[in-house]
């Protein structure tokens, strides 16, 4: 319990203006992106690595459980606080270290916004190459803890491919290095790896050495439409069968085309359409038409109506609006969105589409789904209105069935937005006894206290 005491101590380590405990603080901080809430007993901001260790040392003592949190956009409770909990924020730990071009890295702390990130490295001609959609206004402390991704993860993976190297705070206050400054690295265990997806259980991370990577000289845009969901699902096989890596290969299923069209985004969009891809392609100018003509053969098929082209700016922007309206467009068909982010192997993508159309229609709970097709990862969008409790359970027995779908099509709970607290129940479906063992160990080894971030990951 968080005594006057301890409230002093935080307040000797951080200062008072970092250390809060008024109710409206702490109703800020009760909740991320998911609709529960649980407000913590104080809102602590540290702004250098030597606190969060104090702090950590604080609440190790005082078996205080400790939330860590970015920008709080995780929509699966991954920074929802559990009862007596610490919310540790990294919003204060804000600087970019380093930026070193000659060797493609940037060193950041983790309340850095992704985007800036990505904005720095193109002054000098190179990318960070994860792409969340929430980059504008995301943290890379949340991007590291959920190993987030976006539609460049076709090409270049998620966000664990792009970390040289971590500095983190164990849960008993102890300091660990992970990795190197180097792209070839093969002395000891791979913690950072480890670390990155730990969703903040195994060790506070502080400090992260990425890599970046030459930025692209020219993208161009496709957006194809089909028939049907099969006929797209259909030509994501055959596009990642062939040789030319797409930059990004997005799908819209039948649902998301009824309800852009509903919310009046849908122009241009030939009529009869029933699913689109948007596929993008990137590379030197002189080499990029020989690429668009191999994505273009391989996309055409049965079921095709038609493939539109964007080279600048404005025309990419453009064949983007559809897209782009999804999350505003999905609203109109209930206000809760129970968001699903399930991946399967490629090949098997329209066995889940199917499957999908499926479960909304036999728990009748309209069913969106939407996502990173190259990657086999689809948001499944469950649209419910909370107050009505017939339909929330409904909608509950409908996200069993498609968490045994994934898992019976060789897939995984989640592709990169993490299990959080709200698919934790679902852990011990897809992996073995030994191996939940395993990561429990662990966990023991990482925080022998059990402080950090309770309550998720893990299944109980």
């Amino acid at each position: 319990m968080l005594t006057e005491r301890l409230i002093q101590e935080f307040v000797a380590l951080l200062g008072a203006d970092r250390v809060h405990t008024d109710p409206a603080s702490l109703a800020l901080y009760a909740s991320d992106e998911t609709p529960k809430s649980c407000p913590p007993e104080a809102v602590l901001f540290p702004a250098s690595h030597d606190q969060v260790a104090g702090l950590v040392r604080i609440a190790a003592r005082e078996r205080l459980p400790i939330t860590p949190r970015g920008a709080g956009s995780g929509n699966v409770g991954g920074a929802l606080p559990t009862p007596g909990s610490l919310v540790v924020s990294f919003e204060c730990m804000n600087q970019i270290l380093e930026f070193d071009p000659d060797n493609r890295l940037m060193v950041v702390e983790p309340g850095v916004v992704t985007d800036d990130i990505d904005a720095l490295a193109a002054t000098a001609g190179l990318m960070y190459a994860p792409d969340p959609g929430s980059g504008a206004y995301c943290r890379i402390g949340g991007n590291l803890a959920m190993n987030a991704a976006g539609p460049r993860a076709v090409k270049y993976g998620a966000t664990r491919d792009h970390v040289l190297g971590l500095r983190a705070v164990l849960g008993d206050g102890r300091e660990i290095r992970a990795g190197s400054r180097t792209t070839k690295y093969a002395t000891g265990y791979d913690l950072t790896r480890l670390l990155v997806g730990s969703e903040g259980t195994l060790a506070l991370i502080t400090e992260a050495t990425l890599k970046l990577i030459p930025a692209p000289r020219q993208i161009a845009t496709l957006r194809v439409c089909y028939a049907s969901n099969h006929a797209a699902c259909e030509a994501v096989i055959r596009a990642m069968r062939q040789p030319v890596v797409p930059y990004a290969l997005e799908f819209m299923d039948r649902r998301s085309i009824e309800a852009i069209r509903d919310y009046g985004a849908a122009e241009g969009l030939p009529a009869g359409t029933q699913a689109a891809l948007m596929v993008e392609v990137e590379g030197d100018p002189e080499d990029i038409q020989r690429d668009l003509d191999a994505m273009r053969a391989a996309l055409r098929g049965e079921g095709l109506l038609e493939i539109q082209s964007g080279f600048s700016a404005a025309d990419i922007a453009h064949l983007w609006t559809a897209r782009k309206s999804l999350s505003h467009a999905v609203k109109k068909i209930a206000p809760l969105k129970i968001n699903e982010d399930v991946v399967v192997p490629v090949a098997r993508l329209s066995a889940l589409v199917d499957a999908i159309d499926g479960l909304g229609h036999r728990h009748a709970v309209p069913v969106v789904a939407f996502g990173h097709a190259g990657n086999g990862n689809l948001h499944v969008n469950l649209m419910v209105h909370p107050d009505d409790h017939d339909e929330m359970a409904r909608a509950r027995d409908a996200r069993a069935g498609l968490v045994s779908t994934v898992l019976e099509l060789g897939g995984s709970l989640s592709g990169e937005h993490g299990i959080g607290s709200e698919k934790r129940a679902f852990v011990a479906q897809e992996f073995e006894p030994d191996t939940l063992v395993l990561m429990r160990q662990l966990k023991q080894l990482f925080d022998p206290y059990g402080i950090l971030n309770p309550g998720k990951k893990l299944p109980d």
